[in-house]
């Protein structure tokens, strides 16, 4: 079973947090939330608390398959500030492990240099922060193990993208279908 973390620092976007955890819960991926604020409880980006499966401290990053970053303001500066938070992102990076981050989180990676020469997204006016990279201004952009969302209305096929490289394509359209996200797409 794939392994994957969700790091939620205070002011993370509670839509890019808990969308990705619900769905990859729904397609048997094995995914904790991770408190960067000390506390297991985290206040998001609009006032509602959540209580985090772990503390940064107790989780075992080494074993993850996908690090993920929400956006939000303050929460994409403060997982930016966080070094424990840094130095998993690039060493999962290094080691060509997946590592996801939307909408404002994307400055981590331009901050690291891991999106420097690849093609990546963000919430619009946050691209100069995407250091050397090539904006695509797309909903959701993979390029090899890195892979970036543009907003919390991106959050859907954000998470359907990482499931089905986390398992498979029909894992992914069948969570999908019972989300009835594909039938959403079809009537819009």
């Amino acid at each position: 079973m794939a392994k994957a973390y969700m790091f939620l620092a205070n002011g993370s976007e509670e839509i890019e947090s808990l969308i990705p955890v619900d769905v990859f819960r729904r397609g048997g991926v094995e995914i904790k939330t991770v408190s960067i604020t000390g506390s297991e409880l985290v206040e998001m980006a609009h006032g509602v608390t959540v209580k985090a499966d772990l503390k940064f401290e107790d989780a075992k990053l080494e074993d993850a398959d996908l690090l993920m970053l929400p956006g939000g303001l303050p929460g994409a500066t403060n997982l930016n500030d966080h070094e424990g938070v840094r130095n998993a992102v690039l060493s999962q990076y290094e080691k060509g492990k997946l590592v996801a981050a939307i909408c404002a989180a994307p400055m981590v990676f331009g901050s690291l240099g891991i999106v420097k020469g690849r093609r990546a997204t963000c919430y619009p006016g946050f691209e100069k922060y995407l250091d050397g990279a090539e904006y695509t201004h797309e909903l959701c952009t993979v390029d090899g193990n890195v892979v970036t969302g543009e907003g919390p209305a991106a959050t859907f096929p954000y998470a359907y993208t990482l499931l089905e490289m986390l398992t498979t394509k029909q894992t992914a359209e069948s969570v999908a279908e019972g989300m009835m996200y594909l039938h959403l797409m079809e009537n819009k």
